[in-house]
C-alpha cells in the first residue's frame, strides 16, 4: 500500500516541469567534496523550584562531516561521514544533564565521548538513495541537534526531486543513537518506515504529507499548509497549519508513558500560527490542540525533533487533552545596524490537561532567546544564542524549573 500510494504520488505529478539532472553536471567524488568542522560550546542549567536536584552541564563539541561528491556516469557513487567528540568541562554527580553526557555506574558523567559514522551513496538523476548513518530531518523523523551533539539513526533513505517544486522520501531505519551516548542503538529501536513529501504548488504556498510507522509504538499521519500573504518588500501574513494523527500499537510504552490505557489508543494534534512580519518586527499568534485517548508522544524512535508545531520550546504543550495558546514577537536588529543580531520573547499557556479522572491541570512558558553572528571579519559566522525558559505547572503536570541554554559555535570549511 505504501508503494502503491507513492506511484500515485509519482503519477499525479507527471505533467509537471522535470529538473535539470544534478548528475549529469558532477564533477567527481572528490571534486565536488564538502569537509566542515563546527567548534560548539554549550552550557545548560536546569533549575528546579521544587527541591529537586538542579541539573548544569558545561561541554566543548568537535562535529566534524564530510560529504563527498558523485562519481561522473548514469549513477553516481559516493560517501558520506561523520565524526563526534564531547569533553566535559563541568558537571558531577547529581547534577549532570544526562542529553550531555551519559554516567558512569557509579552515576558520575563521562569525561567524553565519541562516536563515528558513515554512509553509501548513490544518485540517478535527482534522486539519491543513502545507507548508513545519516541525520533525517523529515516531520516524522527528525533527529535532534539542540544539545552538545547530535542525534543519528542507521538506515537507508531515498530522497528524490526529479519533478521541480516537489520532494519526495521513503526511508527505513533500524537505529537510534541518542545525543549523551556513543552507543550504536542503545534504545534497541526496531524499526522505523517512512514516507512521504512536500511540493512548493507556488512561491507562497507549500504544502507536505508524510507517514510513519514505529514497529512496537506508533503508526502516523502528518500535514502541513504553509501560505505566506505578501503586501509589500516590508510586510507580510504568514499561515502555518500542522497536524499529526497516531494510532498508538496495542501495549505500547509511548501511549502509556502520554496517559493512555495501550489499548487501541488514538491522538490528534494540531497546531494552526498566523504571523504577521512588518519591516524588523514579526508578531505570531498560535493556538494548538490535542484530542484522543493520550497525549502526543515522540522520540520513541523518531527522534528528538519530530514535533513540527507551534507551541514547542521548553516545553511540547502536547499532554493529553491539552489546548494551548501563544503570543510571540521577534526583532531583527539588521533594521537598526546591528545585522546578525535577533531576539524572540514567546508566552505560552496551556490549560484542560487530563491529569486523572475528574482531575485537569495547566502549564505556561515565557521564552526568550538572543542570537548573534558576525558578519565579516576573520571570526566571520561565528554565532552566540542565549535562551531563557521560566516555566510553571499546577496538579502534576510538572515541576516548577528556570532553564539557560547557552550556545558558541564557530564553523570551519576545510575543504
Amino acid at each position: 500500500m505504501k508503494l502503491t500510494a507513492l506511484s500515485l504520488a509519482v503519477l499525479a505529478t507527471i505533467s509537471l516541469p522535470l529538473m535539470a539532472s544534478e548528475q549529469s553536471r558532477s564533477q567527481g567524488l572528490v571534486e565536488d567534496a564538502k569537509a566542515n568542522l563546527l567548534l560548539r560550546n554549550a552550557y545548560f542549567n536546569r533549575d528546579y523550584k521544587d527541591n529537586v536536584s538542579d541539573a548544569k552541564s558545561w561541554g566543548q563539541a568537535f562535529i566534524g562531516t564530510v560529504e563527498s561528491g558523485f562519481t561522473q556516469g548514469t549513477v553516481g557513487v559516493g560517501f558520506d561521514a561523520f565524526g563526534l567528540l564531547g569533553v566535559k568541562l563541568d558537571s558531577g554527580r547529581g547534577r549532570n544533564y544526562s542529553d550531555f553526557f551519559d554516567t558512569e555506574s557509579d552515576g558520575r558523567p563521562v569525561d567524553d565521548l565519541s562516536q563515528a559514522g558513515a554512509a553509501v551513496k548513490l544518485r540517478v538523476s535527482n534522486t539519491v538513495i543513502k545507507y548508513g548513518n545519516q541525520f533525517p530531518s523529515l516531520p516524522v523523523l527528525a533527529y535532534d541537534d539542540s544539545r552538545l551533539l547530535p542525534q543519528s539513526f542507521t538506515g537507508t533513505l531515498l530522497t528524490s526531486n526529479e519533478i521541480e517544486g516537489l520532494e519526495l522520501n521513503v526511508g527505513r531505519f533500524t537505529g537510534d543513537s541518542p545525543m549523551a551516548d556513543p552507543a550504536r542503538d542503545p534504545n534497541r529501536l526496531k524499526s522505523i518506515d517512512v514516507l512521504g513529501g512536500s511540493y512548493a504548488v507556488s512561491d507562497n504556498l507549500n504544502v507536505s504529507l508524510y507517514h510513519s510507522d514505529i514497529e512496537d509504538m506508533y503508526k502516523r499521519y502528518y500535514a502541513n499548509t504553509n501560505y505566506n500573504i505578501p503586501f509589500s518588500d516590508q510586510q507580510a501574513l504568514n499561515f502555518d497549519f500542522n497536524i499529526y494523527r497516531t494510532k498508538y500499537d496495542n501495549g505500547s510504552v509511548a501511549a502509556l508513558a502520554f496517559g493512555g490505557d495501550g489499548q487501541n489508543d488514538r491522538n490528534t494534534i494540531w497546531s494552526l500560527a498566523a504571523k504577521y512580519s512588518l519591516g524588523a518586527h514579526a508578531f505570531l499568534l498560535a493556538h494548538q490542540r490535542n484530542t484522543g485517548d493520550a497525549g502526543y508522544a515522540f522520540d520513541f524512535g523518531d527522534g528528538g525533533n519530530a514535533i513540527y508545531l507551534a507551541n514547542s520550546y521548553y516545553a511540547d504543550f502536547n499532554l493529553k487533552d491539552e489546548r494551548s495558546w501563544q503570543a510571540s514577537y521577534e526583532l531583527d536588529f539588521a533594521t537598526y545596524g546591528a545585522p546578525g543580531l535577533n531576539y524572540k520573547f514567546a508566552y505560552v499557556r496551556g490549560s484542560q490537561i487530563d491529569v486523572g479522572p475528574g482531575s485537569t491541570g495547566s502549564e505556561r512558558e515565557i521564552f526568550n532567546q538572543v542570537s548573534y553572528v558576525l558578519q565579516e571579519g576573520p571570526a566571520k559566522d561565528l554565532s552566540f544564542k542565549l535562551r531563557n525558559s521560566i516555566y510553571r505547572a499546577d496538579n502534576r503536570v510538572g515541576p516548577d524549573l528556570n532553564e539557560i541554554r547557552a550556545f558558541i559555535e564557530y564553523p570551519l570549511s576545510i575543504l
